[in-house]
């Protein structure tokens, strides 16, 4: 069985501290550079937040519906507890998953689901290996 999995880059992109309304529409255009790709695979780093507020969950939700449009995800690392605090209140946590750090947060779309390794890979070896152990 040959299986491929086409993978794109990983983004990472710093949130701004500040979230004005001009800040949030530069930031949300970048985005949409990074989200022009099929499956877009996006960390936002959460360590520049000063003032979580709702601004800050409209501008995550709007990148993690681009990036679901395109089959793609969108973690977040760096998140302070304040900023926690606030996102799960408003019930979107839940919706990312989160990382101490944006290293953590790129690796985690490296790691391969077993869903998605061929059972050969899984059970263990050939059945040559097996008829040799018996």
């Amino acid at each position: 069985m040959d299986t491929k999995i086409r993978m794109s880059a990983v983004t990472v992109k710093k949130l701004p501290g500040a979230l004005g309304l001009k800040r949030r529409r530069n930031f949300f255009r970048e985005m949409e550079d990074c989200m022009s790709v099929d499956r877009p695979r996006v960390v936002l780093d959460c360590s520049s937040v000063q003032k979580p507020n709702r601004a800050l969950v409209h501008l995550l939700l709007r990148c993690l519906e681009e990036a679901m449009k395109r089959h793609g995800d969108v973690k977040l690392a760096a998140v302070s507890s304040e900023a926690k605090a606030v996102l799960e209140h408003s019930g979107v946590l839940r919706l990312f998953d989160t990382f101490d750090t944006t290293a953590e947060a790129v690796n985690s779309f490296y790691d391969v689901p077993a869903s998605m390794v061929p059972q050969a890979f899984v059970t263990g070896g050939s059945r040559q290996e097996s008829e040799n152990a018996t």
